[in-house]
């Protein structure tokens, strides 16, 4: 495995700013391997080396994954000058370089989105080639139909765009339950809009087969576990 400097190693942590590390490093703080680090410039294994920062191990990981329950009003961006994004919302402790969020929600849409730093699995995840399945919960501001459901099934064209087929459940009078494997811009509210209906709510619930935690309040987040991780990939789909 590649070599990587300590003081690099460890504010990839979150542990401390790179300086932080560096005054921690003079005072005897960090230890590698049970052996005292004596230079910043010092360079590790961060996959076999085990680290002790003031007596504490460190469990290193290269990438993280975080599931977070978007609010509305709330950017899907790593960073915005005017307004407040998803990667803002994050606590202290689970901020850390590179982040960044897995595909887009509208500004007024809901629920589950992906924060990672892992640009590869972030990639297949969004790729309709890999059939990753996410499924949303809608709202409209008419009474669905079947017809509805079955013009999804065929798949909607908007403009020069097809959609490929999706599939609709209702679950009321005007709302569904949705599930696409595509991502294009405003894709769902262009989707019943093509058919003579306005989403007036918006709340993505499932990737692949990873449900949004209902533990997490708006604006909350927690890590994704082993197992999630794997079924965040899932080509499996289907509305309950």
């Amino acid at each position: 495995m590649a070599l990587d400097r300590i003081d690099k190693i460890l504010s990839s942590q979150n542990i401390a700013a790179r300086s932080e590390i560096k005054r921690m490093i003079r005072s005897g703080l960090i230890l590698a391997d049970g052996k005292r680090v004596m230079r910043p410039e010092e360079k590790y294994d961060p996959e076999t080396t085990v680290f002790t920062v003031s007596g504490k191990t460190v469990e290193f990981s290269r990438f993280v994954y975080i599931m977070m329950n978007k609010p509305a009003g709330v950017l899907s961006a790593s960073s915005d000058k005017h307004a407040k994004t998803v990667i803002d919302l994050l606590p202290a402790d689970m901020k850390r370089r590179g982040l960044f969020p897995a595909g887009r929600l509208d500004k007024d849409t809901v629920g589950f989105i992906l924060i990672t730093n892992d640009g590869e699995l972030a990639h297949k995840m969004l790729s309709p080639k890999s059939h990753v399945y996410k499924l949303y919960e809608v709202q409209c501001d008419r009474d669905l139909t079947n017809d509805d459901a079955a013009a999804f099934a065929k798949g909607i064209t908007i403009g020069d765009i097809e959609c490929q087929p999706a599939e609709m459940k209702l679950t009321g009078n005007k709302t569904a339950l949705v599930e696409i494997c595509e991502g294009k811009f405003h894709q769902i509210k262009r989707m019943f809009h093509a058919v003579g209906a306005e989403v007036t709510a918006l709340k993505r619930v499932r990737i692949g087969e990873v449900c949004l935690d209902e533990a997490l309040g708006q604006g909350e987040a927690r890590y994704l576990n082993k197992q999630e991780i794997i079924d965040i990939l899932s080509r499996k789909h289907g509305i309950p």
